[in-house]
């Protein structure tokens, strides 16, 4: 059913008629997990959950940046934030997640210069208008805000501004699908894949992963009927055993993606072995800066101790980034770890699937 007027993506008999459609799914249990905090966030508060048949389980990801960045990575942050002559610029999320004994809203606190940033163009103003400070941006975040950071180190080096600095730590979405399907405890039946990654990276990226696993895939937007929609198709796909990587977002997303931004990311980064957030290292999952502009390299301009370090005591953010758990089976939701206190980046991150829980969910 082709969608052509905005209004038509939250049209409540356009959403009833779809999930009719999804009501025939049958008595066999089906776990679908979207992969973009963005979509979860989408569920919650559209409540998605509450109209599909009690056979349909929808999993929350690992599609919230803040949620997989590593312990060690906040930790770093948090060190780099206390060198006197450094300016930290961040997005807000990262302001409040905890490291191992403190965060860099508590350093804030104790004077030291951290600031949010609605860009990465907005990090370069600061260092254009503070020459004898070391400005770093702290890079977080999926394929879709790689680009605008490879741009502004890129950006710099042709400034010839020499305090401009990022600390990557990008994590790559296609990798982390391949890890939840060899993981153990993890049973997914279909991947409902989010519409902002896809845009930049396009269908292609995904297909090494559907060709090697078949396992049914449907990008989708962000609207309820764009994600009934998606459903709908990823049960279709399950209840015929045709497994397929369909495109529901065709309004944004092609099969190529944006060129332009994947030149400028492949230009400026390269692939490496990254660590996730209670999952532990996963193959050519992470990027790093190529060594052409190391000159912007924060992680080899600063000496920084990157030791590892572990997550938070009771902490079940690893288990819920993967499926395997939902946050009321954490002993500290709601009770230890709630927004004013967080002690995961679940809960602490607007996507976070803990933070999405406290907010729409009832007791």
């Amino acid at each position: 059913m082709p969608i052509k007027h905005l209004e038509e993506y939250r049209d409540p008999a356009i959403a009833r008629k779809i999930v009719e459609q999804i009501t025939f799914a049958g008595q066999k249990p089906i776990r679908l997990m979207e992969v973009c905090g963005t979509h979860t966030m989408s569920i919650f508060k559209h409540g998605i959950r509450g109209l599909l048949p009690e056979t349909i389980s929808l999993l929350s990801g690992q599609g919230c940046p803040v949620c997989v960045t590593a312990q060690n990575e906040i930790n770093s942050f948090i060190r780099l934030s206390r060198f006197d002559d450094v300016i930290i610029t961040t997005f807000g999320d990262l302001i409040k997640v905890p490291g191992a004994d403190s965060s860099l809203e508590k350093e804030r606190a104790d004077g030291r210069d951290i600031r949010i940033v609605y860009s990465t163009f907005d990090a370069l103003k600061v260092a254009q208008k503070n020459p004898l400070k070391k400005v770093v941006f702290l890079g977080v975040g999926f394929e879709t805000t790689a680009p605008t950071i490879a741009a502004s180190i890129r950006s710099a080096v042709e400034m010839k501004l020499d305090n401009y600095f990022v600390f990557c730590a990008h994590k790559l979405l296609p990798p982390a699908l391949a890890f939840l399907m060899e993981a153990k405890g993890t049973k997914i039946d279909g991947f409902i894949l989010p519409g902002h990654v896809s845009v930049i990276i396009g269908i292609k990226a995904y297909l090494p992963f559907f060709e090697h696993y078949q396992t049914p895939c449907v990008i989708a937007g962000f609207e309820p009927v764009d994600i009934l929609q998606a459903v709908n198709m990823l049960v279709v796909q399950i209840k015929t055993n045709q497994p397929k990587l369909s495109n529901a977002y065709q309004r944004a997303v092609t099969f190529n993606g944006n060129q332009k931004a994947q030149n400028i990311m492949n230009d400026v980064f390269e692939t490496t072995d990254a660590r996730w957030r209670g999952i532990g290292t996963i193959p050519q999952s992470g990027l790093k800066i190529r060594d052409e502009f190391a000159i912007c390299d924060a992680s080899k301009m600063f000496e920084i101790n990157m030791t590892a370090s572990s997550d938070p005591k009771g902490c079940a953010c690893g288990e819920i980034l993967t499926g395997q758990k939902i946050p009321t089976d954490c002993l500290l939701y709601r009770k230890a770890c709630t927004p004013e206190t967080p002690i995961g980046p679940c809960m602490v991150s607007s996507e976070g699937t803990c933070a999405a829980f406290y907010r729409y969910h009832p007791m």
